[in-house]
């Protein structure tokens, strides 16, 4: 088999093409600029596509591809600075993604596996999200994502592409930047966190346990037009996501009680109500259909993910490594 993988550049692609080359599939990584080759593993077969937009030209990248994992679009962005975010989301994670599934199916590719994000069911609820709920996006990324979804399963019964859908929740790993990057450096640093009263639960998911899920996905023939939640395995709450960071990182972890009402209406007056639901509210998902129909299970718990996060970040961002435990993770087989 060979396989396209697109946005090869971020740490979650990094992680799927490494999985993916050392069981022998063949790896193509599309990246954007020539100069980001630099970027990629080391004698990866690599492709420059330019911008994705609408109108990209996919053929010599889909050339001889058996399968495609689509990672590439607009994601979360901290600072918005585009004057309609709908638009722009759309333009890149709805057009460019159906304008590559339409190339794909054109040039016989088998198998197209698109992420995109439990955002598409919300931001948060106490019971577990199932895939029987309906679709509730929120913000402008989960609204393109739900879209590039539907136009997905048009494609595929035009054309008879077998699309394959993930939803993963919050994916963390080693590279891992943005607001998990920033809680890691906090409990480094040592810094109290308001969050000894927070009961909430969330889903996690370790980069290593994603790429085992996308293999799945791409290699079982249960999973052709499927869509499924994956996760850890094991739900925690912002509390206890500290804990556990704090012993992985050989840290105390600094935990204030602060009621959760207080924490909101501090958010509310700050203007960080989005930031602060975030670390207050549940978001769980249920992803019992692909453990049962792809006999899937991740290879590494919570905590071995975190520990290789920790070592990373030990490693490359300066953090303090005194007392930080050791683990096997990455180095010995899986569970």
């Amino acid at each position: 088999m060979r396989v396209l993988v697109t946005g090869a550049t971020g740490f979650v692609s990094q992680a799927v093409t490494k999985n993916l080359s050392v069981i022998d599939i063949g790896v193509r990584a599309a990246i954007r600029h020539p100069g980001d080759i630099n970027r990629v593993a080391r004698g990866l077969d690599a492709i420059a596509v330019g911008n994705l937009s609408s109108t990209t030209d996919w053929h010599p990248a889909l050339r001889d591809i058996d399968a495609v994992v689509h990672l590439a679009g607009r994601a979360h962005v901290l600072k918005e600075d585009a004057t309609d975010p709908l638009a722009e989301c759309r333009r890149i994670n709805r057009d460019a993604t159906l304008n590559l599934a339409r190339q794909a199916a054109a040039a016989g590719v088998k198998r197209f596996v698109f992420v995109s994000t439990v955002k598409v069911n919300g931001e948060g609820r106490e019971a577990p999200y199932t895939l029987t709920d309906a679709a509730n996006p929120h913000d402008a990324y989960a609204i393109s994502k739900w879209e590039a979804e539907q136009g997905l399963h048009e494609i595929a019964a035009q054309t008879g592409l077998e699309v394959v859908i993930l939803r993963p929740p919050l994916i963390y790993g080693p590279g891992v930047k943005a607001n998990f990057l920033r809680l890691v450096q906090a409990v480094d640093r040592g810094i109290p966190l308001p969050l000894g009263a927070v009961r909430n639960r969330r889903s996690l998911l370790y980069v290593e346990n994603f790429a085992s899920a996308l293999l799945a996905c791409l290699t079982r023939p249960e999973a052709a037009g499927k869509t499924y939640f994956v996760r850890d395995g094991e739900d925690v709450s912002s509390a206890e996501l500290v804990r556990r960071l704090a012993r992985a990182l050989g840290r105390p972890a600094r935990l204030v009680p602060v009621p959760p009402a207080l924490l909101r209406a501090a958010g509310a007056l700050l203007g960080k109500t989005a930031a602060v639901d975030r670390l207050l509210s549940s978001l769980t998902v249920d992803d019992a259909p692909l453990r049962r129909e792809l006999g899937w299970a991740p290879p590494f718990s919570l905590d071995e993910g975190l520990v290789s996060t920790a070592r990373w970040y030990q490693q490359h961002c300066g953090g303090r490594r005194t007392g930080a435990p050791s683990a096997r993770v990455g180095g010995r087989t899986p569970r």
